[in-house]
């Protein structure tokens, strides 16, 4: 015991001095970010490569990565051993020696065992796009429901791999805690403890689901109608939000700046109240990890009474970010009539030149006609940045949280301050006139609320 006890110490002896010779680098860890190509039809008509390639080198900035060297690798037939080629593989190793890589960014699903043989053919840590993904969601949630999501989702993914994930980003940011660290032993637990750790999130998520159901509650008893924003990551959603509802939640140049939901109020033009709330971004090709954790948050959008999509119209790739929202929304639940009566909210028209935005502006115009026989959303073309068509948005968003209301005469006498409260709260005052202390109003209400408003008359 005690001779090879001596022997496993002597095998750790080189590996001890090396790192005492080899101090950790401080700062930015460098990345090699790659992404397989891989034709498929004219589904990849959708996307070029090169814009998949600037996309995950995104990502791979978003969690401080300095991305030293990016390339696209075209792939006829994947090796099921490394994904990639033998030959690509040893061209890439010596780019990793070369460029000094900490970690390479596979733009893309591996399987355990292709990650574990890619690591030790390149010796350096391999992560693919879903990894990646949720060290961004882990890095962002702030609160701690949107901390269990993210673990979930994580344990999840590493339940059927068990190996050392992420702990070469560990190193750098700190550690998240579920993700592991630096002699953190957890990463060598069995699929038991996984297991067990999975049972007890989902039950705090069913019990942070219940409280967010009573909140849904009390607020349609206020009631103020819920207006969502969605979109794909870096759309410009939060920098929206913070224009028409005055907040400052963060928002930056980064991909998906905003995990956890907001919700603030919103004044219309006719000074009725709405609640906006500002989700996740969404992503192309969104592990289904993450769909699934997330399912619960994005139950704000099946319940908003009218979706903001908003959508970075600036971006080359625009149409194939709305395609991949509208899959998420379908996934979601969310219908193909709801999608249909959305607002499609075109962003960045600052960033256009004359022509461009000439189009866009044109192309609303055409989609405002159209809307009107709900074949397809409406569109309002704005800058979230300068401001510029926000006024047209809000005018549209009033518009459409008014389609169905019934317009009716109502005389209210002016000490009833309750049923006065009532009827701003639930309708829309398009008139007000005041005599002989009777209050004549022309108000539009829904079908139901005109109901309740006779009722309560009546009482």
């Amino acid at each position: 015991m005690a001779r090879n006890a001596k022997k496993a110490d002597d095998e750790q002896e080189p590996e001890r001095r090396r790192e005492k010779e080899e101090p950790p680098r401080v700062g930015p860890q460098h990345a090699f970010v790659v992404h397989p190509h891989q034709r498929k039809g004219a589904h990849d008509l959708r996307r070029t490569p090169e814009a998949s390639l600037a996309e995950a080198v995104g990502l791979a900035e978003a969690i401080g990565l300095e991305v030293r060297h990016a390339e696209v690798v075209s792939v006829q037939l994947p090796n099921p051993r490394t994904f990639l080629g033998e030959g690509r593989v040893t061209t890439m190793k010596g780019l990793v020696a070369e460029e000094g890589i900490d970690v390479l960014i596979f733009d893309g699903p591996l399987t355990g065992a292709q990650q574990r043989n890619l690591e030790k053919e390149l010796e350096c840590k391999v992560i693919d796009r879903t990894g990646l993904i949720l060290e961004i969601f882990g890095a962002r949630a702030r609160s701690r429901e949107g901390a269990l999501q993210v673990e979930l989702a994580a344990l999840q993914y590493q339940r059927g791999r068990l190996v050392r994930s992420w702990t070469h980003l560990e190193r750098q940011r700190g550690g998240f805690g579920f993700l592991g660290g630096p002699g953190e032993t957890q990463i060598e637990a069995d699929r038991r403890h996984i297991d067990d750790r999975i049972k007890v999130i989902k039950r705090d998520l069913d019990r942070s689901k219940k409280t967010r159901g009573i909140h849904r509650d009390n607020r349609a008893r206020v009631p103020w109608p819920v207006i969502a924003l969605v979109g794909y990551t870096n759309a410009g959603k939060s920098t929206l939000f913070n224009r028409l509802t005055k907040a400052d939640v963060l928002a930056a140049d980064m991909l998906f700046a905003t995990l956890d939901p907001t919700m603030r109020a919103l004044e219309l033009p006719s000074g009725r109240k709405a609640i906006l709330s500002d989700t996740v971004g969404f992503i192309a090709d969104l592990p289904t990890e993450l769909v699934a954790a997330f399912r619960a948050t994005l139950e704000e959008v099946l319940q908003a009474d009218l979706i903001l999509h908003v959508r970075d119209v600036a971006h080359p790739d625009s149409e194939a970010q709305r395609d991949d929202v509208l899959g998420v929304l379908n996934d979601l639940g969310v219908t193909a009539e709801t999608q249909a009566q959305a607002l499609e909210v075109l962003n960045k028209i600052d960033l256009l030149d004359s022509d461009q935005r000439r189009h866009v502006e044109n192309s609303a115009a055409r989609r405002a006609g159209a809307a009107q026989s709900h074949d397809a959303p409406q569109q309002v073309a704005v800058s979230a940045t300068t401001g510029e068509g926000t006024d047209r948005l809000l005018a549209a968003i009033e518009e459409r949280l008014s389609a169905g209301r019934q317009i009716v005469d109502i005389d209210v006498p002016l000490s009833d301050g309750q049923m006065m409260a009532w009827i701003y709260a639930k309708g829309v005052v398009q008139e007000r006139t005041d005599a002989a202390g009777v209050a004549h109003l022309k108000v539009g209400l829904s079908t139901a609320d005109l109901g309740r408003f006779r009722k309560r008359k009546l009482a």
